[in-house]
């Protein structure tokens, strides 16, 4: 892990999508933070010892998915299906599918596998299973405000991990998309998936993958504006309101999510950056949606600055 110390920074963007505004001032207490995301090793071995089952994995409650049809209500994910051609970008179904038998051990439908994919980062992992994990590693989840400041990596104000253009010099310094989302990857970057943590270059705090390659769960409810819930003493984990987090007419709240993943493209989707988020419900696994932990002190029990 590594240690990121407490202070106040600006936190938000301007320049991109309405709901990384107002930039504001936001004041975190140190903390340490995992170098690289949770790998599906790391995941296997948390089951292993467990027999933790994770929410994919689970058969479903028909109350909670009304009108959904009988043959989708059995344990699975959210996939990645990329359709063959441009098609209009204002209908998420055009290249999500929910994948029955689709879960960490299976990401990409029931026919894949982890298999010497055990470096890549665990994903088809729901908040709760994040949580679990974080609480048998004696850890925790972070924070929006605590994953934000550890992601700008000490560059306060610059719109990417490493400054203030996506691809500085043509270089791809993250797991994006290349091309036009979402039917054409042109795969510069070397992966068409989730890649190996570590496969890009660490931010200036030397951490791995704070932008692309999959999104991570953090503690905030969502709130269309991050200023909404800003509050003068600090984040607090599960700061928000669970029930203005839900989506309208939908049953189950949302948290927040950071950091982009590989399927992030400028022409639809520019949010491999630090004031990035998404909101996404606490039920929902995916194959691009992962996480990493957090601690308040470290293994001799020193508190962070």
């Amino acid at each position: 892990m590594v240690e990121i110390a407490g202070r106040t920074f600006a936190m938000g963007s301007e320049r991109f999508y309405p709901e990384e505004r107002p930039i504001h001032d936001e004041t975190v207490d140190g903390f340490w933070i995992d170098r690289h995301l949770v790998t599906n090793a790391q995941f296997a071995a948390f089951t292993a010892a467990t027999g933790y089952v994770t929410v994919a994995e689970r058969p479903l409650d028909p109350a909670m998915f009304p009108g959904a049809p009988a043959e989708l209500l059995v344990p699975g994910g959210l996939v990645f299906d990329p359709p063959p051609g441009p098609v209009p970008l204002d209908d998420f179904t055009r290249w999500w599918a929910y994948v029955p038998g689709s879960s960490w051990r299976t990401p990409f439908g029931p026919r894949s596998s982890t298999d010497g994919r055990g470096d890549h980062p665990v994903v088809q992992v729901a908040f709760e299973d994040a949580e679990a994990y974080a609480a048998w590693r004696g850890a925790r989840l972070p924070t929006e405000a605590e994953w934000e400041l550890a992601a700008r990596g000490g560059l306060d104000g610059a719109e990417f991990c490493w400054g203030d253009e996506p691809y500085p010099g043509g270089r791809q310094l993250a797991n994006s998309w290349q091309g036009s989302f979402p039917w054409e990857n042109t795969n510069l970057d070397g992966y068409l998936a989730t890649s190996p943590v570590g496969a890009f270059p660490a931010n200036g705090l030397g951490l791995f993958d704070m932008a692309g390659n999959v999104w991570e769960w953090t503690t905030d409810w969502w709130a269309d504006q991050h200023g909404a819930v800003h509050s003068c003493c600090g984040p607090t984990v599960d700061r928000g309101d669970p029930e203005a987090s839900k989506a309208p007419g939908e049953l189950q709240p949302r948290r927040v999510i950071k950091g982009g993943s590989h399927l992030c493209s400028p022409n639809y989707c520019l949010r491999f950056r630090p004031a990035a988020r998404q909101p996404e419900a606490i039920d929902t696994a995916t194959c691009h949606l992962g996480f990493r932990c957090v601690t308040d002190t470290d293994p001799s029990g020193r508190t962070a600055r």
